[in-house]
């Protein structure tokens, strides 16, 4: 969003709470009037990934309210808390902008006061991937995600496909402790040369941000051919993990092929499927993942 629409947008004035007893106030008031409520969590630093959430939760429901809180507890590295960037004067007027009612922005105390200590934990699709390398980083997503979820009581919660394993554990966690909300998932947004929008891209050098490409194209073209299911997909990933290596990422935590419903490991794609990665470049961590439909063929 350029400078001039943001500052256009600023003008519109979007209401802000940070106290849960607000937010509830503002909440009930949609409901007396018969009006449905969607929810759009973030950690702020917005871009049109985030946006594109927005529009979703706008033809889904009356009303969308999007939370703003970088959340301390889904951080597994204090370096990488204190680098999240933060905007909420940018992430207000773009909201704005993009048909959103109402903001939540709650500090840590709001949140986690001092005699919190509850953490709820989500088993089975948390474990591997980003699970096996972020050691309790959906704990604090599932808290947290909870909290919202009880705090504003929406009909309808619109998550980005992009952090595909979370979408996959807060799905879980709504069914698992029937709590009454729909959650979509939404398709990533990629920059013209396939890059999946994200906060930390604005932490990569201008020749690494070039050089980020090649994480979707390594996943297209992977994705491509597991499809196909003419090569072993060992092999097929071996290559695709050789070509990052050949790009100057860093490391590759993982590129791994797993069940869409939920990431069980998989040899060959004998049912929905989804290829997932994260890699390092430029001392920032990138992740992406794309769909594997068996080829009909």
């Amino acid at each position: 969003m350029s400078r001039a629409a943001i500052q256009s947008a600023s003008q519109t004035e979007l209401p802000v709470v940070r106290t849960v007893a607000d937010l509830r106030g503002h909440v009930r008031s949609m409901r007396r009037r018969g009006e449905s409520v969607a929810l759009v969590p973030t950690m702020g630093a917005l871009h049109d990934g985030h946006l594109a959430l927005i529009r979703h939760a706008r033809s889904r429901c009356t009303h969308v309210i999007a939370s703003v809180f970088v959340n301390p507890k889904q951080f597994d590295r204090p370096d990488d808390l204190a680098a999240y960037p933060r905007d909420e004067a940018s992430d207000r007027a773009q909201l704005a902008a993009n048909g959103c009612d109402l903001l939540f922005a709650p500090g840590v105390e709001q949140m986690y006061p001092d005699t919190f200590s509850t953490s709820v934990h989500v088993g089975q699709v948390t474990e591997p991937l980003e699970g096996a390398h972020r050691p309790g980083h959906f704990a604090g997503v599932a808290t947290v995600v909870t909290k919202l979820l009880l705090q504003s009581l929406p009909d309808v919660a619109a998550f980005g496909e992009k952090d595909y394993q979370q979408l996959i554990t807060v799905q879980r966690l709504v069914r698992d402790l029937d709590i009454p909300v729909e959650i979509d998932g939404v398709t990533t947004v990629r920059e013209a040369d396939g890059l999946a929008l994200s906060s930390r891209n604005r932490q990569l050098s201008a020749e690494a941000r070039v050089r980020a490409a090649e994480l979707y194209a390594v996943l297209r073209d992977s994705a491509a051919a597991l499809a196909t299911g003419e090569g072993a997909s060992s092999t097929i990933l071996a290559k695709g993990r050789a070509r990052l290596g050949h790009a100057g990422f860093e490391a590759i935590d993982y590129l791994d092929l797993r069940a869409a419903e939920d990431l069980a490991p998989l040899t060959h794609v004998d049912r929905p499927a989804r290829l997932l990665a994260a890699a390092w470049l430029d001392g920032v961590r990138l992740i992406d993942n794309l769909p594997v439909v068996p080829d009909a063929g």
